[in-house]
Formats: C-alpha cells, sequence, structure tokens
C-alpha cells in the first residue's frame, strides 16, 4: 500500500503544480467568465427560474432531476471532510480561495454542461445521455481521447472519490467509544450493501433517491450551521478576519505553493463543486429541457448550492467556534478533519454535535456514492459502442460495490492521494477540450438571451448557430 500511494503521491505531486491544474482552473474559469460577461452574476436569478421547469415529455428527467443527481454527488463528505482538511492544512484563508474557484468554476460549469447537452444522444425509449466523452468524439471528432476520458471517469468515482467517501463516513465514527479495531470493515460491509442494492435498481431509482435525500439533508445542515453561528455570533469578526488575512500572506503563500491555503482551497474546491471535471455533464445531458443553456445554468447553480452554501455552512460552524484547526495535524503532515469537525461542533452543541455530524455525514456519503457511481455506467457504454449487457453490467456493479467496502479500510493517504491524482487528470483532459469547444456554448447562450429578450420561451436548433456537427436532438 505504501509503495502504491507513494507513486500516486508523486504524479499527483506533479499535476498540482502551480502551471498545471491550478493553471488550467483558473485561467478557464476566467476565460469563460469573460466570454460569457459574468454570466454568474448577470444570470444568477434565471437559474433558479429554469431549474423548476417541469420536462418536454411526460416521462423524460426534469431539470431538477438532472440537478440532483449533479448535486448529489457534488454535495457530499467533500463538504464536511474536504472543507476541514482544507482548513486544516491550509488554514482558513483556504476557504476564501475555495469561493473565487467556485465562482470562476460557476461559468466552466455553464460551458461543458451545456455542451452536453448540444450533443447528446438518444435512447431507443427517446431518453438521452450523453457527456464531455460524447463531445469530444462528436464536435472534436477524437472518439480516442473520449475513450481515455471516459476511463478517468470510471477512475474517479467508482474508484477514488467512492473509496474516500467510504473512508470519511467511518472515520467520523472514531468520535464515539463503540469505535474499534474492527468498526470500519463493519461500516464497509454495510455501506457496500445498500450501495450495491439501489444501483441494481438503475437510473429512475437513482434519480428518485437523491431526488429526496439531497434536499432534505441540505436543508437541516444549513439550518444547524445557523444555530451554530447565532451561538458564536461574538467570533464571527475575527472569524473573517483570520480568512482573509490567511487568504492574501503571499509571503507564506509562495514560499510553499503545495501546501498553502491556495493549493488546498484549490484542490478541496475541485474535489467539492467539480466544476471543470466534466463530469457533471454527464448527468446535465440527461435532462429533457428545450434549450442546451437552461441546464447549463441549472448545473451553474448547482456549483453555488454545493461551495458557496454547503461548504461555507462548514466552514463557518467550524471556524466561529475558535478550536484551533492548526491541532489537528498528525506528525506525518495528515489532518485529522474528522476529529476537527467533532469537536469543532461538539464545542458549541454538546454531546449532539458528534451525532448530529455522523447522521449528516451518513446521508452526504450515501448520495455521494450514489451520484458519482450514475456517471460510471454510460462511460462503460461508450467505451464498449454498445449497451453492456446484463452479465458486464451486475460484474460492474459488484466491483463498484467492493471497492466500496476496500475504501473504508484503506488508509487515509492512500484515498485522499487517489482521489486528488483521478480528479486532476479529469481537469487536464476535459478543460483544454471545452476550451476549444467553448464558442460553441457561448454562441448558444447569445440565442438563449436572444429568445428570452423577444419574450418567448427558448427553443434550440442546431441550425440556429449555425452548427455544422449532427445532433440527435436539436435538428
Amino acid at each position: 500500500m505504501d509503495a502504491i500511494d507513494g507513486v500516486v503521491n508523486a504524479i499527483s505531486g506533479v499535476l498540482y503544480q502551480p502551471w498545471f491544474v491550478p493553471l488550467l482552473l483558473i485561467a478557464g474559469g476566467i476565460y469563460f467568465t469573460i466570454r460569457t460577461k459574468f454570466m454568474q452574476g448577470r444570470l444568477f436569478a434565471e437559474c433558479f427560474r429554469v431549474v423548476s421547469e417541469k420536462p418536454k415529455t411526460e416521462n423524460g428527467i426534469s431539470s431538477f432531476g438532472a440537478l440532483m443527481v449533479s448535486t448529489a454527488s457534488r454535495v457530499g463528505t467533500g463538504n464536511i471532510i474536504g472543507v476541514c482538511t482544507a482548513i486544516v492544512l491550509g488554514g482558513p484563508g483556504a476557504i476564501f480561495w475555495m469561493w473565487i474557484t467556485a465562482i470562476l468554476g460557476g461559468a466552466t460549469a455553464f460551458v461543458e454542461s451545456t455542451l452536453a447537452q448540444i450533443y447528446k444522444k438518444k435512447n431507443p425509449d427517446g431518453s438521452s445521455y450523453g457527456g464531455p466523452a460524447f463531445y469530444m468524439h462528436q464536435a472534436l471528432n477524437a472518439r480516442w481521447l473520449g475513450v481515455i476520458f471516459s476511463i478517468l471517469i470510471i477512475f474517479t468515482y467508482a474508484v477514488g472519490y467512492n473509496m474516500l467517501a467510504s473512508y470519511n463516513l467511518q472515520s467520523t465514527f472514531a468520535a464515539f467509544d463503540f469505535y474499534g479495531s474492527s468498526t470500519p470493515a463493519i461500516i464497509g460491509i454495510i455501506l457496500a450493501v445498500l450501495f450495491g442494492i439501489i444501483i441494481m435498481g438503475g437510473a429512475k431509482r437513482l434519480v428518485k433517491v437523491t431526488g429526496l435525500l439531497v434536499p432534505v439533508m441540505g436543508v437541516i445542515y444549513v439550518i444547524a450551521s445557523i444555530v451554530v453561528l447565532i451561538m458564536n455570533a461574538g467570533n464571527l469578526g475575527e472569524m473573517f478576519k483570520e480568512i482573509f488575512a490567511g487568504a492574501f500572506d503571499f509571503k507564506s503563500i509562495f514560499g510553499g505553493f503545495a501546501g498553502s491555503c491556495i493549493m488546498w482551497g484549490l484542490k478541496r474546491g475541485l474535489y467539492s463543486n467539480e466544476a471543470g471535471m466534466g463530469s457533471a455533464p454527464n448527468a446535465a445531458a440527461t435532462a429533457d429541457v428545450s434549450h442546451p443553456a437552461k441546464q447549463g445554468l441549472v448545473q451553474m447553480l448547482s456549483v453555488f448550492l454545493d461551495t458557496l452554501l454547503i461548504c461555507t455552512a462548514t466552514a463557518f460552524m467550524c471556524l466561529s467556534t475558535r478550536v484551533i484547526p492548526g491541532s489537528y495535524v498528525d506528525a506525518e503532515g495528515n489532518a485529522n478533519a474528522a476529529g476537527y469537525v467533532q469537536d469543532a461542533i461538539g464545542s458549541s452543541l454538546g454531546s449532539f454535535g458528534p451525532i448530529f455530524i455522523a447522521v449528516a455525514m451518513s446521508l452526504f456519503a450515501f448520495t455521494t456514492l450514489i451520484g458519482n457511481y450514475s456517471y460510471c455506467e454510460g462511460c462503460l457504454k461508450f467505451i464498449i459502442k454498445k449497451d453492456p449487457g446484463p452479465g458486464l453490467l451486475l460484474v460492474f456493479r459488484l466491483c463498484a460495490s467492493v471497492l466500496v467496502f476496500v475504501g473504508a479500510i484503506a488508509t487515509a493517504g492512500l484515498v485522499w492521494d487517489t482521489a486528488d491524482l483521478a480528479q486532476g487528470l479529469m481537469v487536464v483532459t476535459n478543460v483544454p477540450s471545452i476550451l476549444i469547444l467553448g464558442g460553441v456554448a457561448c454562441k448558444c447562450l447569445k440565442d438563449y438571451q436572444k429568445q428570452k429578450k423577444a419574450g418567448v420561451n427558448p427553443t434550440f436548433k442546431a441550425a440556429d448557430i449555425d452548427l455544422k456537427q449532427d445532433t440527435d436532438f436539436w435538428k
């Protein structure tokens, strides 16, 4: 395990040099923000309007349904453990850079999800599927790149992220007296079995489960954070001072970029909101909408809900308590993020605090596992050029369930480093692709705004933006 972790960590270290993944994400976000004339601000209210629209056809997946699937993947253990890891290792200033990542990433999320809608494919029953692999194939004429990206999605979500979600969940229970050497395995078995039962039900069940759990857990979590903030209102001034002072401590930042608040804010912001990775477009492509820009706006909203709302709720809950995050770093430099969040919340809510975090983590982890897996079967289909048969699908689902168990009993270093490596590889594959194709999404946005200005419900036709490639839906 140590040898594998060493290799993974070495490759990840190269990816997160300032001139690689950070440059792609930040430069890409700035570029798309300028190209769309800061749509994150201009069209923020429009995001809420389109998310409430019903699907075009009776049995289609609504914008809200697609939003819940993508948000189920985004809103998860990263919103608690990921945020606390960034604070412990990067300091309070990491939160500021997490916000910047989300704001810039909103435009990136719009572009990639709009492209997924434009180039989505039609199932025999009239429903749709798609994602980056399909716009890489059709628009870039590079099926080979789509295959590589599909493999990376399966590696990232079925392996990296799902192992990490399972590990993060079981680590939360370390705060309780019953936690022992066999506890991770027991939790892993329970989680793997429940996960297996859900994914055997297929996509419709995934949408129903996430559509119910995600809004409920999100609302409860935000309410709890407000309660903790009210209890610690006297500390808020000092909290904001630490966030902004840490964010602009450039001497510290450039003295060691790999461990700086910028890098931790970017890494954990990416892990949480996934903007630029090309994951959410797989969910966006399933939505039954009249115009691709509608789902682009919906996925932009998902980034904001994830980072600017849920992640901020975690950060404020912890930082307002004045529990010192730096004391939760062990001798090897690893963060005890679960211990930090448990102690921080416990200092305000007493014995109820750790129980609340454990319950929240259980819900967050479960919806994360479901949302993550929802991206994988479509990618398997793209790789083999046909629907996987019942036998292959059963083996694939069983392997995904076993990996959930493996994550629970793995080491912290291995699961975090694997997730960082996987998400970095997705970024360096997807962001250059959408930088090349971004003009198509921007034309689509202009077409949407033109129709809105004319007072009609926007309806898209490929010919209206002189799209050269053939499409299944927009003729």
